[in-house]
């Protein structure tokens, strides 16, 4: 069996960001045969805009993120709540990967959200517009494969979510459900 290729995209820029230690955790869960892989580079995307989206002239940056979301088995997207909905910086990723409209590389994508937020709602209304946009975008939610963090900062603060026993859980089955999704064994329930 070849190796099972799972794509991060991290909604946070902030290197500390822990939305992005969130990520990197889930990536250490991931079991023999599968590749987590966070992808670098969302900040040097340019916005989203149709008369930039010409064949032959996209910018490199789209295109690589393109090229990535394409090559991936699955897509994990971990989202930070930003004024009560998801970061540009993430929706503007979701808009290129999904162009061209019906073939975009998230077109019947895996794709599994985490979301985590300083409140106790747990960044709720960031991760239901992630899977909306991935969703009208083309891409398989993976409901089952969701995982959501309240009160991170507290939590978080001091301790690296890979010291946390309870959030390697909850990731180890997010990047579990995410897998089998991505290699048709899912079962629903």
């Amino acid at each position: 069996m070849s190796e099972t290729r799972i794509l991060t995209l991290v909604g946070s820029l902030r290197a500390g960001s822990i939305n992005r230690r969130l990520a990197e955790a889930a990536a250490r869960t991931a079991p023999a045969g599968v590749d987590i892989a966070l992808y670098e580079g969302l900040a040097e995307i340019p916005f989203y805009n149709e008369d930039l989206d010409v064949p032959g002239a996209v910018p490199a940056q789209a295109e690589a993120l393109r090229a990535a979301v394409a090559a991936a088995d699955a897509v994990l997207v971990v989202t930070p709540e930003y004024n009560g909905t998801l970061p540009a910086v993430l929706k503007n990723a979701i808009d290129w990967a999904s162009r061209p409209y019906g073939t975009g590389a998230l077109k019947d994508k895996p794709v599994a959200v985490v979301s985590a937020s300083i409140s106790p709602n747990a960044a709720a209304w960031a991760h239901g517009d992630v899977v909306k946009a991935i969703g009208v975008a083309g891409g398989a939610v993976v409901e089952s494969a969701s995982a959501r963090f309240a009160g991170i900062g507290e939590r978080f603060g001091q301790t690296h979510p890979a010291e946390d026993a309870e959030a390697l859980t909850q990731l180890g089955a997010t990047v579990h459900e995410l897998v089998a999704a991505a290699n048709g064994t899912l079962i629903s329930a």
